[in-house]
């Protein structure tokens, strides 16, 4: 019994021996700053820099108009040609209107009656026959008569409907004997020619838009690019999306319908000394941003301000100068003043 405890004991020390003589098998030495390989570099140097800007638009008719009449009352007769265009002033839709012609009829009766009535009391006025206000309320009842048949003339009108312009009519919406409303909505009728695109771009660049700027879009289905004029903007930031929407006039418009889908591109504005650099050489920060220069061969921790990106490449407005080398790869483990070594640089 005793030579079994003495060979425990014996069993323990030996195994805590052993754990003081071993060292660590890997890790950075205690106190020692950390070890980093080879990085690539870029050398920032001043190019030529077109600052694109892309949006999404639609193509909108030159004029566009909902046909509504204006009187209530029963549909007599149609001519919308569906798809076809017309000229300004072409009738369109006609309500029944038998009941206002009837009311013309007879006011145009009582007109002539009281025409007459205030020629005798004219002449009867000359002579003494009758007084100055009898004469009065003669000529006050035909121009009352005058008045309510130009009314009547009025509403007659309104039971037409006709082409407000030279364009082309869409679906008709009715048939023959519908009853209407000036609710109803009869047809739309678009522009035969030329048409507008809509596009928004954000609020950042409300200042470099202006009109009479070209602007290249194309179309789903159309390879090839079509191009606008900018004609208008809108004078208001849109508070939900905070765009700037644009209007532009086509400038041929053949082959092209009203609704589609436009992906606008227009160039905003020309830089011929912009400073690029590649975008994973910027290291985003909670208030700013930063990148890694390589002076005298040690890291070097700058902020910088950026501007447009573009394919990969970022521009930098402020921080760095022409000529000063970034460090693009092993920017999340280098240090301030940790050594730098190029494996390559571009």
């Amino acid at each position: 019994m005793k030579k079994l405890g003495f060979l425990f004991v014996s069993a323990a020390l030996t195994a805590v021996s052993c754990n003081k003589s071993e060292k660590p098998a890997g890790g950075p030495p205690q106190g020692g700053a950390l070890s980093v390989g080879a990085v690539e570099g870029f050398v920032a140097r001043a190019t030529e820099l077109s600052e694109n800007v892309t949006a999404a638009g639609a193509l909108v008719p030159a004029e566009e108009t909902e046909l509504h009449p204006e009187a209530s009352g029963r549909v007599i007769s149609i001519n919308l040609p569906e798809g076809r265009p017309v000229k300004k002033g072409d009738l369109l839709l006609k309500i029944f209107d038998e009941d206002l012609k009837a009311q013309q009829k007879k006011l145009e009766t009582q007109l002539r009656q009281a025409e007459i009535t205030e020629q005798r009391l004219g002449e009867l006025l000359r002579v003494k026959g009758v007084s100055q206000q009898e004469y009065d309320l003669a000529v006050l009842n035909v121009q009352t008569l005058k008045t309510d048949m130009e009314l009547v003339r009025i509403n007659i009108s309104k039971t037409e409907l006709r082409a407000p312009y030279d364009g082309v009519i869409g679906l008709r919406r009715l048939s023959p004997g519908a009853y209407v409303t000036p609710s109803t909505v009869v047809t739309t009728i678009r522009a035969s020619s030329g048409l507008k695109l809509d596009f928004s771009i954000p609020e950042k660049y409300n200042q470099l838009i202006k009109v009479g700027q070209g602007v290249n879009f194309r179309v789903e289905g159309d390879a090839s690019e079509h191009t606008a004029t900018v004609t208008a903007t809108e004078q208001m930031i849109s508070e939900d999306a905070r765009n700037l929407l644009v209007r532009a006039s086509v400038r041929e418009s053949r082959g092209l319908l009203p609704g589609a889908f436009a992906e606008v591109s227009l160039i905003l504005k020309n830089k011929p000394q912009a400073l690029m650099i590649p975008n994973q050489a910027v290291i985003p920060q909670a208030r700013d941003k930063k990148v890694i220069l390589c002076k005298e061969g040690k890291a070097r921790f700058v902020t910088v301000k950026t501007g447009v990106r573009q394919s990969g490449m970022v521009e930098v407005l402020e921080g760095i100068q022409a000529g000063d080398t970034v460090c693009t790869t092993g920017v999340l483990f280098l240090r301030p003043d940790s050594p730098v070594k190029f494996s390559k640089v571009d």
